[in-house]
């Protein structure tokens, strides 16, 4: 199987990571990025801990989350 792009910047691929969403051409996860930001962690300590990790990356991982969280509830 290959990535496949499920977002802009965020790709999935059932062999790596679980088929877990994740930057494009990393191993690091969506829920990654968002465990550290939770954390407390910086999006430049973040940069700098993961030299192939960019800030657009962080952001494309911020995008997706907002994106696939969001649902409508239905009224009683």
């Amino acid at each position: 199987m290959s990535d496949v792009d499920i977002a802009d910047g965020i790709v999935s691929d059932p062999d790596v990571c679980g088929g877990r969403p994740r930057i494009a051409g990393t191993r690091i996860t969506v829920s990654d990025i968002l465990a550290a930001l939770a954390a407390g962690d910086s999006v430049d300590e973040l940069v700098a801990d993961f030299p192939y990790l960019s800030r657009e990356g962080v952001q494309a991982a911020l995008r997706y989350a907002a994106d696939n969280f969001d649902h409508r509830v239905a009224a009683a």
